[in-house]
This record gives structure tokens, sequence and C-alpha cells, in this order.
């Protein structure tokens, strides 16, 4: 089941990059570009890396705010999607995130919106590191959950109240980030009927601890 839904997620961000949109609204019942808005408080500065562009509705956003946003991703088909979303005036790229091809400390906020599971590789979070400026955000949103199946599903399975499983879930989300030294918590927001969460991975050079999870 695991590697069918791989190659179906492939399809759809590379050869079926036109029914993205259409997909992930129906997924999300039409929420999924409401979500996607929700790490705009979280941006800091004004030199924007967005990994895993997609559809470009992100750096839409970022451009409409005047801020300096560069887009990368490896599907050559979201980089036309892309471009035609942001009217070709998104500054797009192509590439891998575990090779970023800027310079050192270029970015004030490097973010990425439901990324898969590349954006937890251990290459990809030093990449980001190295990008950021020092006390630079690294935000990601990983995940979107239906907030009251989904918890009773949590206490069903674990036998714990929702907020010790929603806590577990929390700490192994900020493993990762809190391993390759970033100062990391986990934000949860209540957005009608789901709850997004949103994690805040900060560079700071002279602390390695993370500062938990809210």
């Amino acid at each position: 089941m695991k590697a069918s839904l791989r190659v179906f997620f492939k399809l759809l961000y590379h050869q079926f990059a036109f029914a993205y949109d259409l997909v992930a609204a129906a997924v999300s019942f039409n929420r999924w570009k409401d979500w996607v808005v929700e790490v705009v408080p979280f941006i800091e500065g004004t030199r924007i890396l967005e990994i895993g562009h997609g559809p470009g509705h992100l750096q839409r956003i970022l451009l409409s705010r005047n801020l300096v946003a560069v887009g990368i991703d490896e599907s050559s088909q979201m980089g036309l999607l892309g471009r035609h979303n942001t009217r070709g005036v998104a500054r797009l790229t192509r590439g891998l995130a575990q090779h970023l091809p800027f310079r050192s400390e270029s970015f004030d906020s490097i973010v990425s919106t439901f990324p898969s599971e590349y954006i937890f590789d251990d290459r990809t979070l030093a990449e980001v590191k190295r990008c950021l400026s020092d006390g630079g955000r690294f935000v990601v949103l990983p995940i979107a959950l239906p907030k009251n199946r989904f918890l009773d599903w949590l206490f069903k399975v674990t036998g714990e109240a929702p907020s010790e499983a929603m806590d577990v879930m929390k700490s192994k989300l900020t493993e990762p980030f809190v391993k390759a030294g970033f100062e990391t918590e986990v934000r949860t927001l209540d957005v009608g009927s789901s709850l997004l969460l949103v994690v805040v991975a900060k560079k700071n050079s002279r602390s390695r601890k993370s500062i938990g999870t809210m």
C-alpha cells in the first residue's frame, strides 16, 4: 500500500501535475490553499526560499507582500505550473532539497508546505541550515489532521488521552530538526474542522537545545 501511494504521488507531482490542485482540493474539502496560507505568520525577514513550491500558490502570496521570494522544486512540470499561476513573475528553479544551489546564509526564512519525507533527510536539513542566516527560521507544515475523527482514532489505537498522543506525535516531528541542531517547536493551529501542525525550527549557532513543543 505504501509503495502504491508513493507511485501515485510521484505521478501526481510529475506527469499528472495538471490535476494536482483538483486532487488537493478534493482530499482537503477545498481547504488546501487556506492551509498553505497559515504558515505566513511564522515567516520572518524579507528573503524567503520555498522548498517544493508546487503549483506556486504560496509564491504568489509571498510576492504580493513584496518579499524577495525564491522557489525550488524537483518537478519540471510543477515549475511550468508555478510559472503559469504566478504569471511568470516568480523566481523558480529546478533542483533537489538535498543540494540547494544557493550561497550560504542567503535566506531569512525557508518554508515548505506538505512536503514528502525528503524534508526530514539529514542532507536536506544540513542544506537548509547552511542557507539560513543566523537566527533564520525553517517553517514546515507537514500535516493536516481532521480534528474530531483523528483524535477519536488516536484514543482508540493508543489507549492514551488525545493530548498525550499529540505530544508523542509532536516529539517525533521535532526529532530530525533537533538532531540537525535547530531550536525547534511545533505549533498546533485549530482551523475549523482540522488541526495543522507547523514545525518552526530556528538556526542558532550558539545553541543546539530544543525549546520544546507547544
